[in-house]
């Protein structure tokens, strides 16, 4: 996969990777991202999905362009498009099958030093998670799926915020250690669901001592392994 980024700013990760690898879409049906950025998410998404049809929305016009342009450089025209979309007021038409989502990780500017103006969108959520929840719900339809990655620490509001329309909440931590607290959480929500919460086994991503990755993360970053759901 082809990814053009700013020589400056936010630059997808890990995250990006993960949450990708958790999305398990069908063929046929459609999938929105919120906050897309550049596009790496719906992309790689994309490429393990053959078949599914995307849709990434993003409020900061030079990441949309990127984004536009990645798609071109990737071949993926006819299945995935980039549109300009801000989680605070756009609403889509047509509700969609599934939706993921990797939302800022802080809600108060107070709470990180300074970042650079190019990173800022990426870090600062300025409606609050409320409101990338909030979309999100709005946009599958019911029985469609939300999957999250975020910050672990923001599971207890991740799940509050959803619970009033959505369920069947599965949880998988990340953990950087086995020894090592979670860093990461990546949720999965039905819209509509009613089946009790289930905790999956975590995913580690670091064996101390050994190679730059666990061998389950390494297959999963290499596009080799998926995050599959229950």
């Amino acid at each position: 996969m082809v990814l053009a980024q700013p020589a400056k700013g936010y630059r997808a990760g890990l995250d990006a990777a993960l949450l990708a690898a958790a999305c398990d879409a069908l063929p046929g049906e459609r999938v929105v991202e919120a906050g897309c950025g550049v596009g790496a998410v719906f992309l790689a998404a994309a490429t393990r999905r053959p078949g599914v049809s995307f849709l990434g929305l993003e409020r900061d016009p030079a990441a949309l362009t990127l984004a536009q342009r990645n798609i071109d450089a990737n071949g993926l025209q006819k299945r995935v498009t980039a549109s300009l979309g801000d989680v605070a007021v756009t609403r889509l038409e047509t509700p969609f099958d599934a939706a993921l989502c990797n939302p800022p990780f802080f809600d108060d500017p107070r709470a990180l030093r300074g970042p650079e103006p190019a990173k800022r969108g990426a870090h600062i959520a300025d409606d609050g998670l409320e409101a990338w929840t909030a979309f999100l719900l709005q946009a599958v339809r019911d029985g469609g799926t939300i999957t999250l990655i975020h910050r672990a620490d923001r599971l207890a509001d991740l799940l509050a915020s959803l619970c009033a329309k959505a369920g069947s909440f599965q949880v998988r931590a990340v953990h950087p250690f086995d020894d090592a607290p979670a860093s990461r959480i990546l949720v999965r929500a039905v819209r509509g669901g009613r089946a009790p919460l289930r905790l999956l086994a975590p995913l580690i991503l670091h064996e101390r001592g050994g190679a730059k990755h666990a061998p389950l993360a390494e297959s999963i970053l290499r596009g080799e392994a998926d995050l599959p759901w229950l």
